[in-house]
């Protein structure tokens, strides 16, 4: 089913330290309460999957990627008292984010 009138957030995190599961959950534990921001329309929360092709980069920890109705909904994430309370109470835990934004062709 393709989705339509979207506008795609989805974000990739690797943390600082890669074999601990215990940043592991607390980035997850961070992501869980940002659902609650009202301008998502959907989310996932994922990992790498057991997949392996050169086009593959599985060298991430965890995959955050989120719907938003528009452009402007999504401006408003970045700005939520609850994303920036993520970053402030999350950002120890990681050394890298790559975000891809994207809309309709």
């Amino acid at each position: 089913m393709q989705m339509k009138n979207v506008f795609i957030h989805h974000v990739y995190f690797w943390l600082k330290n890669a074999d601990s599961s215990e940043d592991l959950a607390d980035l997850v534990a961070g992501l869980e309460k940002l659902t609650a921001c009202t301008t998502i329309q959907q989310y996932h929360i994922g990992k790498p999957a057991a997949t392996s092709r050169d086009v593959i980069d599985g060298s991430y920890a965890v995959s955050w990627c989120l719907f938003f109705a528009n452009k402007v909904d999504q401006d408003a994430y970045q700005t939520d008292a609850m994303h920036l309370h993520f970053i402030d109470t999350c950002q120890h835990l990681w050394n890298k984010v790559v975000v891809y934004d994207s809309v309709d062709v």
